[in-house]
């Protein structure tokens, strides 16, 4: 078959839309709900997408449906497919963001830092249809990476080849990685140092963890356990409650209402830690690009205040010098 032919047949927006939402939603069921169509209707749009291609996309396995080689195959082409066309309406309106603006972020930048960005970004631009998720760097990556999301606010990962070629990213935010324990704790100047064995921490894939394990055992130790939590809500009270020890961005404990029962201790080894926005390579739309402005717009001012604190918040005891 002529390979124009065959392509010009391909770009069925409206059908490729279909087969990326049944295999992101696990089903017909979900994705007609998710894209306001009746099951038939999704059903048809996926028998003549394989009539046209001449390859089955889909096998039942009991009640689920699974991709086919020829469904593998296809799927990163329509995601890429997709995001272009995304670009490419998105460039002829580059002086007016509207759309959809799939962002990811770690919990702690989504709690700290995006609540006064986002809330300017939407009175900026009212017509972008920002949709937010939290994640672990390491997930969020995979997720741009894979198309799902448009973009995401991630920490500079602990090795740097994985952002590889295929994205870009601009650094937003500096952050200070500190660690936790309970009140009463020593002061910490090594790992020598932490007297509780447990360390409370994000699944694996948080970077934060991956550089505090780094800490551990550039001195031979690790911790006996691992406690995975999934929020810093969890971590703090575990952490308060004499369960163990763990590491944070000074910003998440500046939010703490209650910091009566920890103590906090600078990790100069470590140092500050950039927060990036990353997104794929040539997968930038005005939309995007407008957040990117207001995220650097505000990284001064969130300089500034990070200074401040700083200087003058006691409201979350610093362990140091031997002080507790």
């Amino acid at each position: 078959m002529d390979s124009i032919y065959l392509w010009e047949r391909i770009m069925d927006l409206a059908a490729l839309t279909i087969f990326r939402a049944v295999v992101r939603e696990n089903g017909v069921t979900r994705a007609a709900q998710k894209l306001n169509r009746v099951q038939s209707n999704v059903t048809m749009r996926i028998k003549q997408l394989e009539q046209q291609l001449g390859a089955e996309l889909f096998v039942r396995d009991g009640r689920r449906l699974v991709l086919t080689p020829a469904g593998q195959a296809l799927l990163p082409y329509a995601e890429r497919l997709l995001a272009l066309a995304d670009e490419a309406r998105h460039a002829v309106r580059e002086d007016h963001p509207r759309g959809r603006l799939a962002l990811g972020a770690m919990e702690s930048a989504a709690a700290t830092r995006l609540p006064g960005v986002l809330a300017a970004y939407h009175q900026r631009w009212p017509e972008v249809d920002l949709e937010l998720s939290t994640g672990t760097t390491a997930c969020l990556i995979d997720r741009v990476r894979t198309f799902d999301i448009d973009a995401a606010l991630v920490a500079t990962p602990p090795d740097a080849a994985v952002l590889t070629d295929a994205f870009e990213f601009v650094a937003v935010f500096s952050e200070e990685l500190v660690m936790v324990t309970p009140r009463g704790h020593r002061a910490i100047e090594d790992a020598d140092d932490v007297a509780l064995s447990t360390l409370v921490a994000f699944e694996r894939g948080c970077a934060y963890r991956t550089y505090i394990e780094r800490w551990y055992a550039a001195r031979d130790i690790r911790p006996a356990r691992v406690l995975e939590l999934g929020s810093y809500h969890a971590i703090v009270a575990c952490v308060a409650a004499g369960a163990g020890v763990a590491v944070a961005p000074r910003s998440v404990l500046d939010l703490q209402t209650d910091a009566s029962n920890i103590a906090v201790h600078p990790l100069p080894d470590i140092g500050m830690i950039e927060t990036l926005l990353v997104w794929r390579r040539g997968h930038f739309s005005s939309a995007l690009n407008a957040l990117r402005r207001t995220l650097v717009g505000a990284q001064d001012e969130a300089a500034e205040g990070a200074q401040a604190d700083l200087a003058g918040d006691d409201a979350v005891p610093v362990v140091d010098a031997g002080v507790v």
